[in-house]
C-alpha cells in the first residue's frame, strides 16, 4: 500500500507543475485573443463614429452609446458587456496610447501595473 502511494506522488509530483504551466499559459493566451477582440471592436467603433472612445468612455463605449455619438452601430462586443480579464480584472484602456492612438491592457495574475506577466497591446499609428 505504501508503495503504490509513493508512485502516486511521484506521479502528481511530476505532472503537476506541467499542469499548472499549461493552465497558466492557457490564461495569457486567453487575455490575448480577447485583446486582439477589444481591438477590433475599438477599430469598428472607429469606422462608425470617426474616433476612437476616449479614455473616459473607456471600453463600455463597445456595449452602449456614449453621449454625443450619432452614428454608433454598437454594440461592437458579442457579449452583454465587456469582458474581464482571466484573472478577474478589468481591461485596462488609454486613448490616445503610448504608441498608438489606443492602448489595451491587462494587469495580469498580480492585478497590478507593472506586475509579472502583464500584457498590453497598442494599436498600429494611423
Amino acid at each position: 500500500m505504501l508503495v503504490v502511494l509513493a508512485i502516486i506522488g511521484s506521479i502528481v509530483g511530476l505532472v503537476g507543475p506541467r499542469v499548472l504551466n499549461y493552465l497558466s499559459e492557457s490564461k495569457v493566451k486567453t487575455a490575448q485573443i480577447q485583446m486582439e477582440n477589444l481591438s477590433s471592436a475599438l477599430d469598428l467603433f472607429y469606422l462608425d463614429a470617426g474616433r476612437y472612445p476616449s479614455t473616459e468612455e473607456g471600453l463600455n463605449a463597445l456595449v452602449q452609446r456614449p453621449a454625443g455619438v450619432s452614428s454608433w452601430s454598437g454594440p461592437y462586443l458579442k457579449a452583454a458587456g465587456v469582458p474581464k480579464d482571466p484573472w478577474g480584472h478589468a481591461y485596462l484602456y488609454r486613448a490616445p496610447g503610448q504608441s498608438g492612438p489606443y492602448d489595451v491592457g491587462s494587469l495580469g495574475p498580480e492585478g497590478r501595473e507593472g506586475g509579472a506577466g502583464a500584457l498590453s497591446r497598442s494599436a498600429p499609428s494611423k
